[in-house]
């Protein structure tokens, strides 16, 4: 098989969806490898290192779209992506299709069979690959945060650990999952009082049992949630429900109660965000105020530490990659339930039931074309 790796295009993205490692594995199968130029120089690979493994270095992602049995990138295609994609060919990247209905209008379109890393699953019930960048955005989002509160910046002017007289910030975590945990922990060592609202209660007694008195926990009813937004500097959205879009949990009414300069993190944005109030930012524009709060709303949060992300994506990706270029993907999602969950579109088809759910679109079950 071809495998095809362009450089990414949407703004601010550093990322590279192979890295050299990865393009040596896959050469070691069997396969070959192209790759746009510069498709990883944002995060630290060269040219050179490439071809060192045996890839073929080529000038345009035109080419790179031309020629491939198989895409694999990191973020969802954009227009002119989605474009030069065609009937029959595999794609393997980020897709977050439930708020982004243009997207899946034109992968329906093109024929290719479009596998999304954010629903793959594992026997545990976890996401593997939206575990790492999960990773990556909850250790970021309070350092974002913490930078969203600076007085220049627009928000409230609190340090986030306080200085000895003067408390620390308040920071409420909404959803205590892979991101809100990871947020947690970098939060309160940074010194704020944070405290994580969920509805699991096996999750909670979890985090009780492994943090003890590192932040506090309590259950994300209706009435917990509004008290403690009310009273938080900081506010991190960090809920997910696989596949679809995240539910509104923090309505614009809300924000008049909230204290003025406070700041929102959504680290939900990629699913259209868990705050009435949040579009997506980029990197370039980050930070925007509704109603006296500060929003940050980078949908790529991740590209900003593009070096440690493209590594640890690239170590969860790998294995599937394999999979998908040495069976090919319908006898590779036949053998493997978990890699056949990540199916959104194929041939026209949309592939997943939540996706359809959220956009008042039929689908067909993944089953039904594997078997």
């Amino acid at each position: 098989m071809l495998i095809g790796c362009p450089k990414e295009i949407k703004p601010q993205e550093f990322r590279v969806g192979m890295t050299p490692s990865a393009a040596l594995e896959a050469i070691a199968h069997g396969h070959s490898v192209v790759v746009e130029t510069k498709a990883g120089a944002g995060s630290g690979f060269e040219d050179g290192q490439y071809e060192a493994v045996g890839a073929k270095i080529v000038d345009t992602a035109e080419e790179v779209f031309a020629t491939a049995d198989m895409i694999v990138k990191v973020k969802e295609p954009q227009a002119v992506e989605r474009a030069r994609l065609r009937e029959g060919q595999l794609l393997f990247t980020y897709l977050h299709l439930a708020p982004d209905p243009d997207q899946t209008r034109d992968l329906i379109a093109s024929g290719a069979t479009c596998i999304a890393y954010e629903t793959v699953t594992d026997r545990n019930g976890g996401l593997p690959l939206l575990a790492p960048m999960s990773e990556v955005a909850g250790r970021l989002a309070p350092q974002v945060g913490a930078w969203t509160l600076q007085k220049a910046n627009g928000g409230r002017g609190v340090l986030l650990g306080g200085v000895p007289g003067v408390g620390p910030a308040q920071v409420v975590v909404i959803g205590g999952g892979v991101v809100g945990t990871h947020a947690a922990r970098i939060a309160a060592g940074m010194g704020a009082d944070v405290t994580v609202l969920d509805r699991s209660l096996p999750r909670l007694r979890y985090l009780d049992d492994a943090f003890g008195s590192v932040f506090k926990t309590r259950y994300a009813s209706a009435g917990n949630t509004a008290e403690m937004v009310m009273a938080a500097d900081m506010v991190i959205g960090a809920v997910l429900i696989p596949g679809a879009a995240a539910p509104k949990l923090v309505k614009r009414a809300d924000l008049k109660h909230m204290k003025t300069g406070a700041a929102i993190v959504d680290v939900a944005i990629d699913q259209g965000g868990c705050f009435e109030t949040s579009h997506a930012t980029t990197h370039e524009d980050p930070i925007y105020e509704i109603d006296g709060v500060m929003h940050y709303c980078v949908a790529n949060m991740p590209g900003a530490v593009a070096r440690t992300s493209t590594l640890a994506l690239g170590n969860a990706t790998l294995p599937f990659l394999l999979a998908l270029a040495d069976k090919g993907w319908k006898r590779a999602c036949a053998e493997d339930p978990h890699l056949r969950a990540g199916l959104n579109v194929h041939a026209g088809q949309l592939t997943y039931g939540a996706v359809g759910e959220a956009l008042g679109l039929d689908h067909v079950e993944a089953e039904k074309l594997v078997a």
